[in-house]
């Protein structure tokens, strides 16, 4: 998916106030993707740019549509991350400049890590009539952020019980599971679900700020009820948290070490300076190699939004 034509001066602990609570609830905000998809969007925000690496939060659905009024997102480029798509109902179509096509299916992952350029297309099939989905960008290292481009699926995601709740390990080490998706920073991403009301505790890691976005009914989490209205952030320091959870609920949770660099997030690029933002969108604009072509897709290529004059990136 694409991003807005607004510039993102992000980083790790990044934020509206010098000074945060342990747990703070911030509101999302409503983007619109495609031909009219609504989706909420939890990062980045005026309250938090980054948690760890991920740099973009993006719930999309559930929704409901006519056949063949589903996404279609025609050709854009992006450098400088990885795009990672966790499909919870529907279908999806991605295809890309290195010749990938690929179809996602629910309870699965792509994977698209950019480096140094690739672009790439996002379509349902027009026999699709619904979606629900999370999209989020994990900002590359510094040393990885030029990296060749690649693309990964992952049809098949761990998943582990624990107190009747179903945890599917999207990124990372939990609860004794290890995800098989390969990133590049020390990240966690869990998708929790649940049939019945429940009650548990959840082991953290210390050293990481959290996420918690709810994509399906409503949580109580350290005596705070979160809606799918707001995202609950969790700053390093605590070492678990307690979860009542109504049946029919579903959780996304995000966390890694606070990234090491600060970035800049403009359009669908991540990258540390404004030449690197310019050199891009002229690359884009000109058909240069760099971001290559995606074949078949009928339509349209996005078109590159003006670059402001300047950028600068903010601890």
């Amino acid at each position: 998916m694409h991003n807005s034509n607004k510039i993102e001066h992000c980083s790790s602990g990044d934020s509206a106030q010098s000074i945060q609570p342990p747990l703070q609830q911030v509101p999302l905000r409503s983007a619109v993707i495609g031909r009219g998809t609504i989706i909420q969007r939890a990062l980045p925000s005026r309250y938090k740019r980054m948690i760890g690496a991920w740099c973009f939060l993006d719930h999309a659905g559930p929704v409901t549509f006519a056949t063949g009024d589903g996404l279609d997102v025609g050709p854009h480029p992006h450098m400088g991350l990885q795009t990672f798509t966790w499909m919870i109902e529907g279908t999806m179509m991605h295809g890309d400049s290195l010749g990938h096509k690929q179809l996602i299916r629910p309870k699965q992952v792509n994977l698209m890590t950019a480096g140094h350029g690739i672009s790439h297309t996002e379509v349902a099939p027009d026999t699709e009539t619904q979606m629900h989905s999370v999209q989020l960008w994990i900002a590359l290292p510094d040393d990885k952020k030029d990296m060749p481009p690649q693309f990964e699926h992952y049809p098949d995601l761990p998943v582990v019980q624990q107190d009747q709740i179903e945890f599917t390990v999207l990124v990372g080490d939990f609860l004794g599971t290890t995800s098989p998706v390969q990133v590049h920073s020390e990240l966690l991403g869990v998708d929790l679900s649940t049939e019945v009301d429940t009650i548990t505790t959840l082991p953290l890691n210390p050293h990481f700020e959290y996420g918690v976005l709810v994509l399906q009914g409503k949580a109580n989490i350290n005596d705070q009820v979160i809606d799918d209205q707001h995202m609950l952030l969790i700053e390093p320091g605590m070492a678990e948290i307690r979860l009542e959870l109504p049946a029919n609920t579903r959780l996304i949770l995000v966390g890694g070490v606070p990234f090491e660099s600060p970035i800049l997030l403009w359009w669908n690029f991540v990258g540390r300076t404004q030449a690197e933002m310019e050199i891009a969108r002229q690359q884009w604009v000109d058909h240069d190699s760099r971001f290559g072509e995606v074949a078949d897709y009928v339509g349209s290529r996005l078109v590159a939004p003006v670059l402001p004059e300047k950028m600068r990136a903010s601890k």
